[in-house]
């Protein structure tokens, strides 16, 4: 099937041939002749199968049909255009997406005359994300009685983040005749009740189910402990395969501790996620879309709506507790056909994490072997299969600091003794429970260096686990005397 057999208009034709795009995806294929119709378009596809496209180009052509784009718009006064009023509005939960989409509508609408803005402006469309709209409404810079086609874009994703109430809000805004297209990764009930409450007698379309990976994406996952993960990122990325690399971790300063690393490891990289502000996201993503750096370290903010050709490896610093979030995760490579590969660093305090993903995609994830030189570190850091995470130790009494071989019964314990611990309230490694639960946990390196140092008398070895490793932190302060 090609896209002429769409009944797509020769504008449109022409900006899709012109970028190289012949074939329509398979959401893209069920979801045109409908939306073109004026049909109300319920679809559920996950990430990377093409479903910007789905919306966006029956929309351009249902606008510029109406004259309300084009060369006829100046013969449709009614249609015209008024500063603040758009004709059409896309909802999308991230502002990276939200630009996104607004570029794809550029490139597409290029030979109809269309003109879209992010937020908001004097337009014919305008891509937004629900917050800042209705700020912009409250200030009384946009008025959305003239939008007649409203789309939904990863409705899912904005449930998430707790935009449904915004979202109805938006939609009783709008005008009641209009035609709505939700599309959405997932189906929970509640974006079912909200698609019910929004659509009126909708068409479904479903392709790709969560659970299944894009076919040409390499699985593999490396079971390491956690202060091996990054001395592990660092030698994966001296492949010469490794060209553009987008890595996940679970938390925003995980991300940034992640990124200044690879740094100081002469790597070029950049961070994404929600503490960075708009111009530093965009200069970030610009620069790895460019070529100018090769690593993106990204929270799930960017986890959809990253949509970047030719992604060689998403790595997976940190299994995701949610197992779809894996597959997005691991959707930004292989897209569009091409191959892709896909690496998880699993701890073992994860492990569960991935036999949740394993059972949600009906298949292991095949175990690689480490690259020579860190097996052997591994084996002195890893803490088994059926550890619990580490426990902090407090600061030890005389001839017992943390880590070593005395300490015993309290904080001033003996020199013989076994030194004191004091339970983590995190189920993550690292300095200071609490924190390292909101971190993402950094590894219980912060007492390595003080547990080499005071092996017991007589030439005892300490503890493999306290071996000091290379990416390992300095001594923290509750490790320190």
């Amino acid at each position: 099937m090609a896209f002429k057999s769409l009944r797509l208009a020769a504008p449109l034709l022409r900006a899709l041939a012109e970028e190289g795009y012949e074939t329509p995806t398979p959401i893209q294929a069920k979801a045109i002749p409908p939306a073109l119709e004026g049909r109300d378009i319920l679809g559920s596809a996950q990430t990377g199968t093409g479903k910007t496209a789905a919306f966006t180009l029956p929309l351009i052509q249902r606008l510029q049909s109406s004259g309300e784009i084009g060369a006829d718009a100046a013969h449709a006064p009614k249609r015209a255009r008024v500063p603040g009023k758009p004709h059409a509005l896309v909802l999308a939960p991230t502002r990276e997406l939200a630009v996104q989409i607004a570029e794809s509508i550029a490139v597409y609408g290029r030979h109809a005359s269309v003109r879209t803005a992010v937020i908001y402006g004097g337009v014919d469309i305008v891509v937004a994300t629900p917050g800042r709209l209705l700020d912009l409404i409250q200030q009384r810079h946009c008025n959305l009685s003239d939008v007649h086609i409203l789309v939904l874009d990863e409705a899912d994703r904005m449930l998430d983040m707790g935009f449904i109430k915004p979202i109805r809000t938006i939609a009783s805004m709008v005008s009641k005749k209009r035609q709505t297209m939700l599309f959405s990764a997932t189906m929970p009930k509640e974006i079912r009740h909200l698609a019910d409450s929004l659509l009126t007698d909708p068409v479904r379309v479903e392709v790709a189910p969560v659970a299944s990976a894009a076919p040409k994406i390499e699985q593999r996952v490396h079971h390491v402990s956690r202060e091996m993960k990054q001395p592990l990122l660092e030698r994966l990325l001296e492949g010469d395969d490794m060209r553009s690399v987008l890595v996940f971790t679970r938390t925003k300063h995980g991300a940034d501790r992640v990124m200044k690393r690879l740094v100081r490891a002469q790597v070029e990289a950049a961070a994404i996620h929600g503490n960075k502000n708009q111009s530093q996201r965009q200069r970030a993503l610009d620069a790895f879309k460019s070529g100018k750096i090769r690593v993106l370290v990204a929270t799930d903010v960017a986890a959809r709506g990253i949509d970047v050709d030719n992604v060689s490896h998403v790595i997976n610093y940190d299994i995701p507790i949610d197992p779809e979030s894996y597959v997005h995760r691991i959707g930004r490579t292989g897209r569009a056909g091409a191959t892709g590969i896909a690496i998880a660093f699993c701890e073992p305090a994860e492990r569960s994490h991935l036999k949740a993903i394993e059972k949600l995609m009906a298949k292991p994830v095949p175990v690689a072997t480490l690259p020579d030189g860190l097996q052997a570190l591994s084996k002195l850091s890893d803490p088994g299969e059926d550890s619990e995470p580490r426990r902090e130790q407090p600061r030890g009494g005389r001839g017992g600091r943390a880590g070593g071989g005395g300490g015993g019964g309290g904080h001033r314990g003996g020199r013989g003794g076994a030194p004191a611990q004091k339970k983590s309230n995190s189920p993550a490694h690292g300095r200071g429970g609490a924190h390292a639960k909101a971190s993402g946990g950094s590894g219980s390196a912060g007492t390595a260096g003080a547990a080499v140092k005071s092996a017991a008398p007589g030439g005892a070895v300490p503890h493999p686990r306290s071996h000091q490793l290379p990416s390992a932190r300095t001594p923290s302060r509750r490790g320190r005397r």
